[in-house]
């Protein structure tokens, strides 16, 4: 896995007189093997800023890099998308969408298949299934080990969570974990939840009207926040437990309420 680094980017939409702004200068590293959340109310340019990462949003300036080099094809960065159902094809088998996405010149794609379905908690015999046929956390891990199947260097999850049902957010949380420990995954995590982002996060950033306004160490962020946005989202951050059903992992339970933080002025 590599370093995933945003280097002054912005993106703008629309004419010079015009236009919008959706990322403005933005700079945020994503270390090698580890997890940054990237969190922020609707709007605030976080999907906008996955987007361009792997070439679905025009970078008008600055650059992204991956281990140090530019990112010219979307290889390198894999993005995982909210609603895993729309992701994938549903007149294509669950087999057949991970077999896409495997790199040309591996010959035993089938083992290659059931071997990415175990690796996010899925039998093999799910291959011969249709994303109708499976539930939303189950198609969820679909998505994932679609990604996995490219050999990215960095996978970006953008509110990956939020269209499931609360009691299977913790599974999928807890994959995204285990997947990091076991492989030492690379993952810009994207949520408007603060407590989903706080639950997997090595380091967290916090987002604002197409700026990064505070960024550190998960535990500094969450416990000596600096930007009064940040503060403002900390006090929004509250509500009830979620445990994961599926695992019986014995992990914390997992505080799962979005963020409603007011909007400021500046």
């Amino acid at each position: 896995m590599s370093e995933l680094r945003f280097e002054g980017v912005s993106v703008r939409y629309g004419s010079r007189r015009r236009g919008t702004t959706a990322v403005d200068g933005v700079d945020l590293t994503v270390p090698d093997g580890a997890i940054v959340g990237l969190v922020g109310e609707s709007g605030s340019g976080k999907s906008t800023l996955a987007r361009a990462a792997v070439g679905l949003a025009p970078v008008t300036a600055g650059r992204i890099l991956v281990g140090g080099r530019p990112v010219r094809r979307p290889g390198p960065v894999q993005m995982v998308f909210q609603d895993p159902y729309s992701a994938l094809d549903p007149r294509m088998t669950i087999g057949a969408s991970i077999a896409e996405a495997i790199p040309r010149g591996r010959t035993d794609r089938r083992a290659e298949v059931a071997r990415l379905l175990a690796q996010v908690g899925l039998a093999a015999d799910r291959a011969g299934m249709r994303p109708a046929q499976l539930s939303g956390g189950q198609r969820q891990r679909v998505a994932l080990a679609r990604a996995l199947a490219a050999r990215p260097d960095v996978i970006i999850a953008d509110e990956i969570t939020s269209a499931l049902d609360v009691s299977v957010q913790g599974t999928v949380l807890n994959l995204v974990r285990d997947l990091r420990q076991r492989t030492g995954l690379s993952m810009l995590f994207i949520s408007h939840d603060l407590a989903v982002v706080r639950y997997v996060s090595d380091f967290i950033a916090v987002m604002y009207r197409g700026r990064i306004v505070e960024h550190g160490p998960a535990d500094r962020v969450l416990t000596e926040p600096e930007d009064p946005y940040t503060r403002e989202l900390l006090a929004a951050a509250s509500g009830g437990e979620v445990s994961d059903p599926d695992t019986g992992s014995g992990e914390e339970p997992l505080p799962v309420r979005p963020l409603r933080a007011q909007r400021r002025t500046r």
